[in-house]
């Protein structure tokens, strides 16, 4: 059978001539390689679907609020139209979190009409899981047919990492999302030269950056380069496509920002993890080019700086994505991705200017090979689930080179290419399943011979019968997948919460040796104090992931004057959450060996577990007061807005190290009787890189009012000062 591959003589017709000139009228729009699916395609395409739906979905709840940290701002959002417009982190729009809000606005909506609880918050994210899947498989099929898309569907549906983050509350998943959406609407641009396809996509990144600023734009030189030189249109066309597409983009990544920028600072929450109260300030330095460099302004930490410079983030270098911290989580299929990402390329060398296919392989090779490459060399704060990213490009370049070889396998270098794929994929399959030998320590064994097995018979897969070539390639796919399966199930199984969480088995993202891929601790593995972002046996939501500092969190500077503040809104009330899961490790109360009501490094890291005197306590008269209490660091400061449903102050953002609100302001809300409590505690174990601003907030409040104790957290009553002995 004659494939789009395997074609040797040009069409018949004006374009057998060979690739049009620029100045020459744009070729009629090639059709796809496969316009009639055959019928086992569309349920094939339902059931894997529906099976990605009820993986993910399974054991769900087990994770609790996820990362509180986000969950606050979504009770807020559900609570206050203003808050979830600005993202705030409470119903009272003290202070926001540190990303722009995309992210945040479809689990709002979900809790609006659902009441919060743990599904209401992590079902949307599951949906956009599916949702990916779905992208990616149509984007694939296209060029390469429903085989190649539910290969590739089926890789990324079982990656660990997307396994994880798909059930995970952080911006992540979103992300993923749009940037598969703005590949696969690349594809259909290159493949009609239709306008419209290019705008959308701009469309799509800009509300990627919506969701995590800068990230979403690690991809746009690559589909720029794709579609200016491939798309089957005159160069003028492609320029004024180009520029269109870019309109598009500032204007739908670009409108709230504006937003936030003009209205005016003493009526809007206080821009969280920015030093002056400006979301283009945390855009362009601590989650823009400080994340590159290392130089977050006043950031916790810093990078490696080079290959074995073992920065506090974790070692850099072109082997980053398969160290020890990283490979378990993304890297099981990524030198089989490379091998027939080049195979294809190989494959396509002699096709047209324009040809489609070709473009496909670039469009997602070359977003795989960029975003790999700055996550590899990124000096700045980096987390192991980041990678989440790479997913859906390493997916359809697999599904897409896999297939366009099989084609060709009566072709010696194309099946002894397959061969090399399946057998790199196979010992690599072995490295990774070692590095957890407890976990299924037979499965590497099973995974080492299959693979060389089915490597074998796809070298001689040109000179067998179809059947023992068909089993080969089955016996090599399941090869290829038998690892990062174990480690996906290993993650459904179990919950995950905090701010810093890996996917697999225990010790999964841990370096070797005693210390997590030989980086300092804000990039350690779960092997770090406050670790295991998993839960433990019994139920309880578990700690925090892997014990560095979170993504977009800390920064620290000296005492500074910054914004006076907010005016926030009076008389905010929530309805009672659910139970709330959140206990980090190492935190809680001081029964649990960490600070009083605080999570993991003094609250960092997790919210605290919150018992029932507290929350009786914070719960009483709550309606009177703006906020019903004032805690320093979000983590802290969330778990107890999750237990009660009532506002609760974060007093210097994320980690405590935000100049918001400033002391006099501060005092200013206490004189009008606007915050009830006073938590003690928090921050980064309870003040020790607190900014002047929380610090000095805490020893005045310490200093001038009466503690009260309930349960095993510790409070400040702010309507009662102390009186002389």
């Amino acid at each position: 059978m004659t494939t789009q591959y395997e074609r040797t003589d040009p069409p018949a017709g004006p374009s057998a001539a060979g690739p049009q000139p620029d100045s020459a009228p744009a070729p009629a729009p090639a059709a796809p390689s496969s316009p009639r699916d055959p019928r086992w395609a569309r349920p094939a395409l339902l059931a894997l679907l529906l099976a990605t739906g009820l993986l993910y979905l399974c054991n769900l709840s087990a994770s609790g609020y996820a990362n509180s940290f986000y969950s606050a701002a979504v009770q807020a959002g559900s609570e206050s139209w203003k808050a979830f417009f600005f993202g705030s982190l409470d119903a009272a729009n003290a202070i926001t979190v540190d990303k722009p809000p995309a992210s945040l606005w479809p689990m709002g909506l979900s809790v609006r009409i659902f009441g919060l609880n743990s599904w209401a918050i992590l079902v949307p994210e599951v949906l956009m899981g599916v949702g990916t899947v779905a992208v990616v498989y149509a984007a694939v099929r296209r060029r390469s047919g429903p085989a190649a898309g539910l290969i590739a569907g089926a890789v990324l549906a079982l990656t660990p990492v997307a396994a994880l983050m798909f059930r995970f509350n952080n911006p992540d998943a979103m992300l993923a999302l749009l940037m598969s959406v703005a590949c696969y609407l690349v594809v259909r641009a290159v493949e009609d030269g239709r306008t419209k396809w290019l705008v959308w996509a701009g469309v799509a990144i800009g509300l990627a950056f919506l969701t995590k600023t800068f990230q979403a734009f690690l991809i746009l030189p690559a589909l720029a380069l794709v579609h200016g030189i491939c798309a089957p249109v005159r160069l003028r066309k492609r320029l004024v496509q180009l520029a269109l597409a870019t309109a598009a983009l500032v204007a739908s990544g670009g409108w709230w920002v504006a937003v936030v920028e003009l209205w005016p600072a003493s009526s809007r929450p206080y821009v969280g993890g920015s030093q002056d109260n400006s979301f283009l300030e945390l855009t362009f330095g601590y989650n823009g080019l400080g994340r590159l460099n290392g130089e977050e302004t006043g950031s916790v930490g810093g990078g490696g700086g080079g290959r074995g410079g073992g920065g506090q983030w974790g070692e850099t270098g072109w082997d980053r994505m398969f160290g020890s911290e990283v490979g378990g989580q993304i890297a099981w299929l990524l030198p089989a991705a490379l091998i027939l990402l080049a195979g294809g390329l190989v494959l396509t060398r002699k096709a047209a200017r324009s040809d489609p296919a070709r473009a496909s392989f670039l469009v997602w090779g070359g977003s795989l090979l960029t975003t790999m490459a700055v996550f590899s060399y990124m000096a700045g704060i980096f987390h192991q689930y980041y990678t989440v990213a790479l997913a859906p490009y390493l997916a359809a370049v697999t599904g897409m080179g896999a297939v366009a070889l099989w084609e060709r396998r009566r072709t010696l270098w194309a099946a002894l290419t397959l061969a090399a794929a399946v057998t790199a994929t196979a010992a690599w399959g072995y490295v990774l399943l070692h590095r957890t030998p407890a976990y299924l320590p037979w499965l590497k064994w099973l995974v080492l011979a299959g693979g060389l097995v089915a490597a074998l018979g796809l070298v001689l897969a040109g000179r067998s019968g179809h059947r023992v070539a068909l089993g080969a390639a089955g016996l090599g796919l399941v090869a290829a997948l038998a690892g990062p399966t174990a480690y996906t199930l290993s993650t459904v199984q179990e919950g995950h919460s905090g701010s810093i969480v890996t996917a697999g088995p225990a010790g999964a993202g841990m370096g070797g040796g005693g210390r997590p891929g030989g980086g300092g601790f804000p990039g350690g593995g779960q092997n770090a104090p406050g670790a295991q972002g998993r839960t433990p046996p019994g139920g309880g939501a578990g700690g925090n992931g892997t014990g560095g500092f979170p993504d977009g969190g800390p920064t620290v500077q000296d005492s500074q004057d910054g914004q006076d503040g907010q005016d926030g809104q009076d008389g905010q009330t929530s309805r009672p959450p659910g139970r709330n899961q959140q206990n980090a490790a190492g935190g809680g109360g001081t029964e649990a060996g960490g600070m009083p009501g605080g999570g993991g490094m003094g609250g960092l890291l997790g919210g605290p577990d919150v018992d029932s005197e507290a929350k009786e306590l914070l719960e009483t008269d709550a309606g009177e007061y703006t906020w019903a209490a004032a805690a320093v660091g979000a983590q802290n400061a969330a778990g107890y807005q999750l237990a009660t449903g009532a506002p609760v102050m974060a007093i210097g953002g994320f980690n405590g190290t935000d100049p918001s609100p400033t002391l006099a302001r501060f005092k200013e809300y206490v004189a009008e009787g606007r915050i009830h409590y006073f938590v003690a505690g928090g921050g980064m174990g309870g003040g020790g890189r607190d900014s002047g601003t929380s610090a000095g907030i805490a020893s005045w409040v310490e200093e001038n009012f009466e503690e009260v104790t309930a349960g095993s957290a510790t409070f400040y009553d702010l309507t009662r000062k102390k009186t002389d002995d």
